[in-house]
């Protein structure tokens, strides 16, 4: 099991401040978040997030070591008091992310959505069109034109919300698929990969676009959760299968999905 601090962990990026003009949004005001946040996750969140966050350091020390198989390698699960991963998918996203940050540890290394340096020190860049921050990009992928292409884009639970949680004038599945390609077609060296989890069940367009091949990925690995603190390896059918927020709280199977330059072919060796 991984138990990683109580508190958050300060970004220790070297990219510069670069804020553009951040308009009010349901991110970043408390009058449009709250609605939005119920209407997603259920009213009770509203005071079970809370009360998790309190008692953190209570809860913590007490939850069962736990590991799960992701291509073939166990992984222990994470738990950490921001966003109280112990309570939805990112128990697991974390080490999964952690692992391809490990494979890339001295490559260019670009995080789409600010969510690895809430856990541990990082040095990659990060664009956050939402989220201010001490070397945070607030860009959108789609239009963001960096000076250098990078080896490894990493986005946890973020391209579920792109064009669905935003002020998007064209549909989810219009915008994931323009994001997608902003990385594939200028982003990525010509070996580099772009790597995206996303929780099943919370954005429609997105599930119809895994359940019809749309999305594209190179490689796809889903992952379904059988009790609380328990995910296995799991089909695409048995995973869309899957509600969001039913039976447990937050998502009840992800993909981790991977895309290469033009889509060429990943090699199975990881």
């Amino acid at each position: 099991m991984w138990k990683d601090g109580l508190t958050r962990n300060k970004t220790s990026t070297n990219v510069p401040h670069h804020y553009c003009h951040l308009q009010k949004h349901l991110y970043n005001t408390v009058a449009g978040k709250v609605p939005w946040f119920i209407k997603r996750f259920g009213a009770s969140e509203v005071v079970l997030k809370p009360l998790r966050v309190i008692f953190a350091p209570v809860i913590i020390p007490r939850l069962p070591p736990k590991t799960f198989e992701f291509q073939g390698r166990p992984l222990a699960c994470f738990y950490h008091r921001y966003n109280m991963t112990w309570a939805g998918e990112r128990c697991i996203e974390i080490p999964i992310a952690k692992s391809y940050l490990d494979q890339h540890s001295s490559k260019n290394v670009l995080e789409v959505g600010n969510v690895l340096s809430h856990y541990f020190p990082v040095s990659h860049d990060i664009l956050d069109k939402f989220e201010r921050g001490l070397g945070i990009i607030n860009e959108d992928i789609i239009s963001f034109t960096p000076s250098k292409r990078y080896d490894l884009i990493l986005s946890i639970s973020t391209f579920e919300h792109i064009g669905f949680d935003d002020e998007a004038k064209e549909s989810s599945r219009q915008k994931i698929q323009s994001a997608i390609a902003a990385c594939t077609n200028r982003l990525l060296t010509s070996n580099g990969r772009l790597v995206i989890t996303v929780p099943l069940g919370y954005n429609p367009d997105l599930n119809q676009m895994i359940k019809s091949g749309e999305l594209n990925a190179a490689r796809e690995f889903y992952m379904r959760r059988v009790q609380k603190l328990d995910w296995v390896t799991s089909t695409r059918d048995e995973a869309l299968r899957c509600r969001f927020r039913t039976p447990f709280p937050y998502a009840n199977a992800i993909l981790v999905a991977e895309f290469s330059k033009a889509n060429d072919p990943i090699p199975a060796t990881t």
